[in-house]
This record gives C-alpha cells, structure tokens and sequence, in this order.
C-alpha cells in the first residue's frame, strides 16, 4: 500500500512582524516548520504503514527552504519524499497549488492521500477537496480516526462534524484531511534528523508534472489577493485585585458597565434593506439547518447578501438541497426573495458525491454571480469540491464581503493567525467564498416577506463514501458560533468535575461554553468546543477566560471577541496582556458571585 502524505512548510506564526512602511509580512529570518496538521497526517500514514506494510512518501510544493519540511517528515520516519520546486509555481492559489499535487499524485499512483485538515497559516482547508474532485476520488475531510482494509480496498473514518461525529465508509484510493485527534504529534531526534538530512529528496518542476505555465502560479490562479491589512487589538490591560472574592465580582461587574459592556437596551439587528429585486444575477446562499431551524450562519449571510444585492441589481436567493423547504417562510424573513429547493433519494443525511454534483449543476444552469456557504463542516467539505470542479476562484474562511470601486466583491480574509486580513478579488464566475460563522450580524426577521419556491433539478450522483452512524452532541457547541457571551475553560479548572458548575451558570446567563486546546486534548470537552488556531474563532460580546493560561494558540480564536475578561490565581499568567480586565483570584471562588455581576 502506497500513502502519500501533502505537506505544507509555513512560517512559525509567532515570529512574523508586519512592516507598517511596505505593508508587507516580513519573512526574511523568520523559521519555517511542517504544518502540524499536515504533520498530524504523517503520523497516521505511518500508523498504517505499521499495520498494513506498503511505503509513505511526504509531498511538497514550495520554495527551496521547504525542502526543511521534507526533511523533518523524512526523521519521522517516510519512505520518500518529494519537493515541488519551480519559480512557476510561485503565487499559486489553492485551485493552483491543488493542479500540481493532483499531476505529481497521478504520478505515484497511491492508495491514500492525507493532508491536514488546513494549513496553520492560511487555515482555509481547500486543498484536500480540490485535490480530491481534480483526482476524482471520494473525499473525508476532518477526521479523527483511518483504518483500511486492502483486502476489500475499502476505508473507514470517523470525521468531525459541528454538531458531533460522522461514521463514514466507501472505497480506495481516498482522500483524507487530518483533524488534530487523527494522531499525536511527534517530533523527531536530533539523530533522526541528521540521519535525515542525507537522504535524497525527488525534485520535480512544472514540465515534470505535464503542466502548462498557466496551470499554476499567478497565471493559473482564480483568485488574487488585493492587499493586505495588518490587525492590531489593541485590549485595556486594568488588573483587578483584592481578598474578597465577591468584590472582586462586584468591581468587575461595576467596569464592565461603565465600558457599556453590560447594561443599556440590547444592540438591535440591522433592518433589512428596501430593496426591489432586479434582472442582474442572483446572490446565492447555500442554506444550512440545526436542530432549531435555520442556522445563524446562514441568517448571517442571508442579511449580507441583501444588502450586495442592492448595488449588485439581483434577487438573493437561498438554495435548500435536501431537507429544509419548511424553512423556506424563515428564509424569507432572513432575507431571500427566492428559496431553491432540491428535493430527492440521497440527499439526507449529507454526503459530498450528492451536495456536489447538485450544487454544481444548479450553478452551471442558473449562472449566479456569488455563492455563499458557511464556514462550517459542510460548506469547508462542500466549497472547494465544487469550485475545483467549475473551476471557480474560492475564498475560505472569510470573515466579511463588500464591493470595490469596480462592482466586485471583495473577500476579506483573515491569515497568519488573524494577524493580517487580505482583500480577495475572483477572476471568475461566480464569486465563491465560505464565510465564518458569527462574524456577520444577522437582520432584524421581517416576518411579512414572502419568498417564491421553486424546485430545481437533481441530477443522479451515487455517493462514493456512505453515512454509516451519526454521533450527535448537545448543541451548546454550536452556540459558539454566535453566542453574545462566552465562558472559556482552560486545565486551570482543574479537571472535569468542574464543567457542571460552569455549565450551570452558562446556562443560566444564556452563554456558551469554549475550551482550550488543552482542555479539549485531556478529553474534558468534545473537540468542538476548542476555541484557538486549530478550533473555532469567535466573536462575542463578551469573553470570560476561567483557569486560561493565555497561549498564543488560544488567542488567536478571539481576536474579535469585543471585550475579554480574564479569571486567574496567577498574577502572572499571559491572558491577563491579552484581556480588557483581569481579576487575580480563584475561578472556583469568583465563579458563584460573577453571575451575580453579570446580571446585574
């Protein structure tokens, strides 16, 4: 068995400056490492190696500096590796870079391919699904659990979803992006690695792969970054202290309404603007639902694309594949002057071959001139697929859009841990882009628009990869998403015996629950509650960090957290630089009195 693991050597974030003269990131010095994902990955091939036989040959395309990446994977332990190196290939955009991994894959031939689940500095998560349509192989994105049988030649894989875990099967060769449970992270011996460093690495160029020049780089791309904006937050940094647990609460209660934090009328949602739908192209929304109906997310998008859709001269559309046409009244109160609903066998629960191929389709016969989804399990499993398949220029991730002097819609995507935000621009149509959840406000409901129902073709796509079990979780993880307070957990709670009472409270403010990477690597709480650079970033009113120590890892998830509060023993614990207040005190003391203070 032959698995091929797609490794990507970025910047290690911490280090990067931004240089306000050039407005450019500054790299010259700054050390480069293996996208841990993409290293995470690694460490499952090499699993299946250990239990199947067969050989792991590490890819990379880069400049010449990757080939340290290669070398790191070549110390724990592949057979081969392989370096993409051609000034050609500079510039490319995910479409791009996945045009040279899929002709140096069609090379190897391989059983599986892994990549991570995204890479840590540009965190879109496209590559494996492109990959994936561009080799016509069945896909799995996020998983954290791989076995094979080569016998039968077929897989099985447990992948993340938002609201739990999905049990999937289906058949070789596969790709497979790796969540952070797929595999520990290991780091090589210095003897490994020297051991390492003299092993030859293939080298192939754009000629090699049967590439033309404008396949790949610039040329070859869909997308083009406009500029880019450093992002500073600059948080108050006021320490709280004192022996009386309960004042501490009080005074902390007593700041957070005189910044306006609590207290007053709550914020209203934007009213939806009046607008008469015109003939220009349609502003699509690809609609998801939960438990409760219609997900924020897509309210979310639903007000932003009305609000383009003034100036783009359109309808806003909602497009409902599978289940969700009893939704179509609150889609129109969120926004859409039409719902398009694809209705039919195979298409609940969802599965990639399905959504794909009806997605498509739609876009090829209706011709919009923006397609939204959410940033979500979905739409990072289902955007890229599509928009490899049409060709089609994708932003991940974005956090907001709007129009430039020119009528086109820009992409403001964050990168390099939220450190910088890039203007996207597409030079094709339609416009894709994914759209973080809860970085857009949702509109006021306006119960009296009406929306005209309309069902649409659904082509036959059998599904290559088959739902076996769905594990579902409460759904307070997904309140995440856009929950206006948040209570973060970190290991200085102590252990699990202390959720129930935090839960409590939680539940009683109306707030949600996030976690640490560390929380959720002990077990505590599911994955889907990690707030961080490798979990979800969220943008609450208001951020309580318990028992936080405040790594970097962390932080970069609340970034847009409008005010954070931080709870700690440890007058000298990072989060409290990074938080707006900071009360140096027990959690577990502060904790039954800071509800009092939040409500009052």
């Amino acid at each position: 068995m032959r698995i091929v693991v797609c490794v990507k050597y970025v910047p290690v974030l911490s280090a990067l400056r931004f240089d306000p003269g050039t407005r450019r990131l500054v790299r010259e010095g700054v050390p480069g490492e293996a996208s841990s994902f993409d290293v995470r990955a690694l460490g499952a091939a090499l699993a299946l190696r250990r239990t199947h036989g067969g050989e792991v040959v590490a890819l990379t395309m880069g400049p010449p500096a990757a080939r340290d990446g290669l070398v790191h994977c070549l110390a724990l332990g592949a057979d081969r590796a392989i370096h993409l190196l051609d000034p050609l290939l500079a510039g490319s955009d995910t479409l791009a870079t996945a045009r040279a991994l899929s002709a140096a894959l069609r090379r190897e031939a391989p059983d599986v391919v892994l990549l991570g689940r995204a890479s840590v500095d540009a965190e879109t998560g496209q590559v494996g699904p492109e990959v994936a349509e561009l080799l016509g192989w069945p896909q799995v994105t996020a998983a954290r659990r791989l076995s094979v049988d080569p016998a039968t030649r077929r897989f099985t894989a447990e992948r993340e979803a938002d609201d739990g875990f999905e049990t999937l099967a289906g058949q070789l060769p596969a790709v497979v992006t790796a969540a952070e449970d797929l595999a520990e992270e290991r780091f090589p011996t210095k003897a490994e690695r020297q051991a390492a460093a003299t092993k030859p690495i293939a080298t192939l160029g754009v000629a090699d792969l049967g590439l033309a020049p404008g396949d790949v780089g610039l040329a070859g791309s869909p997308t083009e970054v406009a500029a880019i904006e450093h992002v500073e937050v600059a948080r108050r940094g006021e320490v709280l202290a004192g022996d009386s647990p309960e004042a501490l609460a009080r005074t902390l209660g007593e700041r957070l309404r005189d910044l306006g934090v609590l207290g007053g009328a709550p914020e209203k949602r934007p009213r939806l603007p009046v607008r008469t739908p015109g003939a220009g192209a349609a502003v699509w929304v690809v609609a998801e639902f939960g438990p409760r109906g219609v997900r924020p997310v897509t309210a979310e998008l639903l007000a932003k694309a009305a609000v383009l859709a003034v100036d783009l001269g359109g309808p806003v559309e909602a497009l409902v594949i599978g289940h969700g046409a009893a939704e179509a009244p609150a889609l129109a109160a969120a926004g859409a002057d039409r719902v398009l609903v694809a209705e039919g066998p195979g298409l609940d629960p969802y599965t990639t071959d399905a959504h794909a191929a009806v997605l498509a389709e739609a876009i090829r016969a209706r011709a919009p001139r923006l397609v939204l989804l959410g940033s979500t399990a979905l739409g990072r499993d289902l955007a890229p697929r599509v928009a490899a398949r049409l060709g089609l220029g994708l932003t991940g991730d974005a956090i907001d859009l709007d129009l430039d002097a020119e009528g086109r819609v820009r992409q403001h995507k964050p990168a390099f841990g939220g450190t910088i935000v890039a203007p996207i621009l597409s030079r094709t149509r339609p416009e894709m882009a994914t759209v973080r959840p809860g970085m857009l406000r949702s509109a006021e409901p306006d119960a009296a628009r009406r929306a005209v129902v309309e069902k649409i073709l659904v082509p036959t796509a059998a599904p290559r990869v088959e739902v076996v079990r769905r594990e579902l979780l409460p759904d307070t993880a997904a309140a995440l998403d856009s929950a206006a307070v948040v209570l973060g957990v970190g290991k200085g709670i102590g252990g699990p015996a202390a959720l129930p009472a935090i839960g409590q409270v939680a539940e009683r403010l109306g707030a949600a629950i996030g976690a640490t990477r560390e929380v959720t690597d002990a077990g505590w709480l599911p994955k889907q509650y990690q707030v961080g650079l490798t979990g979800r970033a969220i943008s609450p009113r208001l951020y309580v960090a318990l028992g936080v120590s405040g790594a970097m890892e962390h932080l970069v998830g609340l970034r847009r957290a409008a005010t954070i509060v931080a709870v700690n023993k440890n007058p000298k614990a990072p989060i409290f630089k990074a938080a707006d207040l900071g009360v140096v005190a027990d959690w577990a003391a502060v904790l039954p009195h800071l509800e009092a203070a939040l409500r009052a």
